[in-house]
């Protein structure tokens, strides 16, 4: 008896392969899709990743690859859509006015402060930097998937990673590991 891959049972509409592929990538999608998202865009992380999904439900028939390049063409397709937000931000002008009431926050426990100040160092990063970081650091893809999903050679990863790694050292009070 041989094993249909994943992308083949997708293909052919699997419910369970659709299940077993959001178990795979949903979390690690959202996590990356936030760290692309500058806070104010209009449309949630949440939003993006329904998008990615939607998207690759309905492309899945045209997609050529195979298990093993599934998650860099998934991230692809949520990169697609983050920057179409943003575009949309830009040309929306969604800042807030003068007019709204500043509201009140409850005060973030420690971790959320830790997750604030770690967005806000990666959101300083040039855009290319930002998403290789996003991708390997923040999310743990590989090289080679992380490649596929930015649409970037191999050894441009690796010099993003650098380059951006070697930013961030550079900020006081702040170890990075390689």
């Amino acid at each position: 008896m041989t094993t249909t891959g994943l992308v083949d049972r997708l293909r052919h509409g699997d419910p369970s392969a659709w299940r077993e592929a959001y178990e795979a990538h949903a979390g690690r999608l959202l996590v990356w899709l936030r760290t692309l998202a500058p806070a104010d865009v209009a449309a949630s992380a949440e939003d993006l990743a329904s998008e990615t999904w939607l998207t690759a439900s309905t492309k899945v028939g045209e997609f050529r690859g195979g298990d093993d390049d599934f998650a860099g063409w998934l991230f692809g397709i949520g990169r697609l859509h983050a920057v179409n937000a943003r575009r949309r931000t830009t040309r929306r002008n969604t800042q807030p006015s003068d007019a709204v009431p500043d509201v009140q926050t409850p005060p973030a426990d420690e971790m959320a402060l830790r997750v604030a100040a770690v967005r806000q160092l990666i959101d300083r990063l040039p855009p290319r930097e930002r998403e290789v970081i996003g991708c390997l650091e923040v999310v743990g893809l590989d090289i080679r998937t992380t490649a596929t999903a930015l649409g970037l050679t191999h050894a441009a990863v690796r010099v993003a990673r650098h380059r951006g790694l070697a930013r961030l050292r550079r900020v006081p009070s702040l170890t990075v590991t390689s």
